[in-house]
């Protein structure tokens, strides 16, 4: 942890001096880099598995003279009335390693689109015709050129008959300013929409100091016409060591302050809010009652309120803290509970998770707190809130050293009042690679039968919420 401590030591002139809060949003980042990492943040126009999930797809880093060294789809069976329960599937690997980070569905939830940060690859699996096989049908390898420039595809998500994807960087400058891009979800490019710069507003409102121009997560609320996104750091960052660019003065400037509203159905952008401390992951509530976004800022330690302001647009307002932010945990990724009542909060330096009631979302209290091991950083819950899946990879060059350096999936059941761990799957052990997102499947989203070491599947209630 002597890593950690310096870097703490190093970031308090920094904060003083950097309020664009450089770099706690960076090592947040990865996480989560997240997206969407499980059930409740997956797009409403979507399919959710409401009773047990059969499998988890990981979305896994390859590393060198581990296995095969490649990136690959790590289904893992999770239904405890399995023969192979907590144990590998199958593996799929994709040929190289591209910084895997995050993955989602199309919105009839029969493909897995993943993608590639370093390489901007896109990686489409088939997950419907055999969910304990997802299958490699599809490799977008042009988004940079098809995209005018875009780089570093990190957030998939599901919009009707579309996937529209965030991006963290561009191939100008190799910096955070980026763009979204849509795809129909045949593969077939549809348009770039860059987000706005102070020179560059594109029609929004610029309604604090800031308009980075930079990408991170992606969530919507259709019965408001609202999307909205967040903001983190470019390729020349979140591909450098860790401790050199702690080192950097100029790299520790280069993080997001930003989240941006945007109308959902012209993409147009409307609003840029200002967030300062760098907003990674959103989490919108469920309730048709509950117009509401939640964000944590990985430098500040904060969590932020991102709701309408009752003039016709939206607010972001500071209304918590995690942990200690003077201790530098870090929150990276977070989860929402489908029934609005609590948010769950990953912190990296210390390696916990945090729950948090959020009945009053202008006060969130803190319920419950947990170890989980030396690195976390996804948390991804399952719709009935009784399951919470964790792993640990940031980013390659972001990762702990030696033996903190843990890589697994963790399995947790939550009955309100404690946590209890069920498995543990290794990934260093298993010779896998960096465990990093999480997705769920089950048989029963494509009318399938469970097999013989998996008789339970058949009764999962899908809900189309």
């Amino acid at each position: 942890m002597k890593l950690f401590k310096n870097f703490k030591d190093k970031l308090k002139p920094t904060l003083t001096l950097l309020a664009p809060i450089a770099f706690g949003a960076g090592m947040l980042m990865s996480m989560p880099a997240t997206v969407q990492a499980d059930e409740t943040c997956m797009s409403p126009y979507m399919a959710k598995i409401s009773g047990q999930e059969d499998f988890v797809y990981v979305w896994t880093l390859g590393v060198e003279g581990l296995g095969d060294g490649q990136d690959k789809l790590v289904t893992v069976s999770v239904n405890p009335e399995a023969k192979d329960y907590g144990k590998v599937r199958h593996v799929t690997s994709v040929g190289g390693r591209n910084e895997a980070h995050h993955s989602g569905f199309t919105d009839d939830r029969k493909y897995l689109w993943a993608g590639g940060l370093d390489t901007s690859k896109i990686f489409i699996f088939d997950v419907h015709s055999d969910p304990a096989k997802p299958k490699l049908t599809k490799v977008i390898d042009d988004f940079v050129s098809t995209t005018g420039g875009v780089v570093g595809p990190h957030t998939p998500y599901a919009l009707p008959g579309r996937m529209i994807w965030t991006a963290l960087s561009n191939n100008q400058d190799h910096g955070g300013r980026t763009a979204l891009v849509e795809y129909t979800n045949e593969g077939e490019y549809v348009d770039t929409y860059w987000i706005p710069t102070d020179d560059n507003l594109q029609g929004a409102e610029k309604t604090g100091q800031y308009a980075d121009g930079y990408g991170y997560d992606i969530q919507v609320l259709p019965r408001r016409n609202m999307m909205l996104t967040s903001s983190f750091t470019g390729w020349s960052n979140y591909m450098m060591d860790f401790g050199q660019m702690l080192q950097d003065e100029e790299a520790m400037k280069r993080f997001g302050n930003t989240m941006v509203v945007w109308d959902l159905h012209t993409r147009q952008p409307k609003q840029v809010l200002d967030v300062p401390g760098a907003p990674l992951e959103i989490r919108c509530a469920w309730d048709p009652e509950h117009n509401y976004c939640f964000t944590t800022t990985a430098l500040t330690s904060e969590i932020w309120l991102i709701e309408e302001d009752g003039k016709g647009g939206w607010k972001a307002s500071m209304v918590g803290t995690v942990g200690d932010p003077a201790d530098m945990p870090l929150p990276v990724d977070f989860s929402i509970s489908s029934d609005d009542t609590m948010i769950w909060v990953n912190t990296m330096t210390d390696g916990k998770t945090r729950g948090y009631d959020i009945t009053d979302p202008y006060n969130p209290k803190l319920v419950h707190e947990e170890y989980i091991g030396r690195q976390v950083n996804m948390v991804s819950s399952s719709w009935d809130n009784k399951r919470l899946y964790y792993t640990t990879s940031l980013l390659a060059n972001w990762d702990k050293k030696g033996e903190d350096n843990e890589q697994f999936l963790r399995l947790y059941h939550w009955d309100g009042e404690n946590m209890e761990e069920q498995f543990t799957l290794d990934f260093t052990k298993e010779k896998l690679g960096r465990a990093h997102q999480m997705r769920f499947g089950a048989y029963s989203l494509y009318g399938k039968q469970a097999k013989t070491e998996n008789n339970a599947a058949e009764n999962l209630a899908v809900n189309n919420k």
